[in-house]
């Protein structure tokens, strides 16, 4: 069994060596911009294209991590409206609990995060949410929107303004909306909302063994190559 960590700096300067220079920079410049203090949830989207553009959302906004609550729907992807963002974004899923929402909502404050729900049926404007700590912004889905275990565990509930009609957005438009929003306010703060060199390496290698395929040969001549010099 191999004892490479194809995670650590060494193995990925090596894979490197694979890799256009443009792609790395590029992978580089994108890292720098990325955050996990903003966090997306999506719950129980049953549409592909509406689960499919939330993950583009966030890969366009900078959001590392978008949480997927499957208790009545599978999600599945459009890659006609994703466009391989799913490569760029961590996609965790719950769907093995005996209740998923609450599942997802325990583990995202036992890791610091305030949990906002999005809802029309509120007086507080998303535009008055605070930042004073990580947030899990939390979408329904397009027909029943949060549910109501949702709205009883969020620490807090949101609205987007609205003037017409129409009582609410379509979910990927709500998403785009309120993400283009909080990542924009976030950047104007003074808080430390960036990755940590750590976090940005561990992704490199990743997005590193998504570009050259299966790795073993890689991992194969990296040890040999150590044990020559060793």
């Amino acid at each position: 069994m191999s004892k490479t960590d194809i995670h650590s700096k060494e193995f990925l300067e090596f894979l490197n060596q694979f890799i256009t220079p443009e792609r790395i920079e590029k992978q580089e410049q994108v890292l720098a911009d990325r955050t996990r203090y903003i966090t997306a949830v999506i719950e129980d989207i049953y549409q592909p294209h509406n689960a499919s553009a939330v993950i583009r959302t966030c890969d366009c906004f900078g959001i590392q991590d978008l949480h997927i609550i499957e208790n009545k729907n599978d999600y599945r992807v459009n890659p006609k409206v994703a466009l391989g963002s799913g490569q760029w974004v961590d996609i965790i899923k719950y769907k093995e609990q005996e209740n998923n929402s609450l599942a997802c909502i325990n583990q995202l404050k036992s890791k610091g995060y305030k949990v906002v729900a999005t809802t029309p049926h509120t007086d507080k404007s998303i535009y008055d949410l605070d930042l004073d700590q990580p947030i899990a912004l939390v979408f329904g889905n397009e027909k029943e929107g949060i549910s109501d275990l949702v709205k009883e565990n969020a620490d807090e509930l949101v609205n987007i303004p609205m003037y017409g009609f129409t009582e609410s957005f379509n979910i990927s438009v709500s998403a785009a909306l309120c993400l283009s929003l909080l990542s924009e306010k976030l950047r104007t703060t003074e808080i430390d909302w960036k990755l940590s060199e750590e976090e940005k390496t561990f992704l490199m290698a990743e997005w590193a063994k998504n570009h050259l395929g299966k790795i073993d040969k890689y991992v194969f001549e990296y040890e040999r190559i150590q044990s020559e010099n060793a």
